[in-house]
């Protein structure tokens, strides 16, 4: 499974990088707010430094404004993906953006038709949100699983990434349930590397060392 980090601060992605755990970045306008910087200036820095896939949301709810903003996003970098939502105009953006070669990051999927229709659409991803599923007592992770099967069934080239992650369950479900990428908050991350066992496995490790007389 891929991972991709969910953010818009620079620092964070360098820092993770060096452990090649990066294949790439999804943003959004909200995420690039937070850091007070421009957004097309940060998603180039990002697309500059990440070799795989990099997320730019448009704003518009209207074809020609999605289309209009996704001609331009996709002019910043040759790793550029254009995210959209999954409403009507959203389907036509990307069937439209799909013939002509840029690809698409289809988000907020909370179904398995909503995922069904992008694909079919031409998405290059889909990205069902588990963690806010799960938060009105949905099953988040199932929709993942349908959604790989029918993928599947139907040779659909589209990838899945498990969106709105929360947590190390959710990772270790996604890769289990079939996500393609699961886009993690660069947050979150740490506590994929890090368990208790190991930090005690260190320190007796160096007491044991001490007691022994070596430095």
């Amino acid at each position: 499974m891929k991972f991709f980090l969910d953010t818009g601060n620079v620092e964070e992605i360098k820092r993770i990088i060096k452990l090649g755990l990066v294949d790439g970045v999804t943003t959004n306008p909200s995420l690039i707010a937070k850091e007070g910087r421009d957004f097309k200036q940060v998603i180039q820095e990002i697309a500059g430094m990440v070799s795989g896939p990099v997320s730019a949301e448009v704003i518009s709810l209207d074809v020609p404004g999605m289309l209009k903003e996704a001609h331009d996003i996709a002019t910043w970098a040759p790793n550029v993906v254009i995210k959209l939502p999954l409403t009507e105009a959203g389907l036509e953006a990307t069937h439209q953006l799909a013939q002509e070669g840029i690809k698409t990051n289809v988000t907020l999927i909370f179904s398995a038709a909503q995922g069904l229709m992008a694909a079919k659409a031409g998405a290059t991803f889909i990205s069902p949100f588990v963690g806010r599923l799960d938060d009105i007592g949905v099953e988040g992770m199932e929709l993942v699983s349908n959604l790989r099967q029918i993928l599947d069934i139907y040779g659909l080239p589209t990838e899945i990434i498990a969106a709105s992650i929360r947590s190390i369950a959710h990772v270790e479900n996604a890769a289990l349930a079939g996500a393609h990428i699961a886009t993690i908050p660069g947050s979150l991350l740490p506590s994929l590397w890090k368990h208790p066992l190991t930090d005690n496995g260190i320190d007796r490790f160096l007491k044991d060392w001490e007691k022994m007389g070596q430095k």
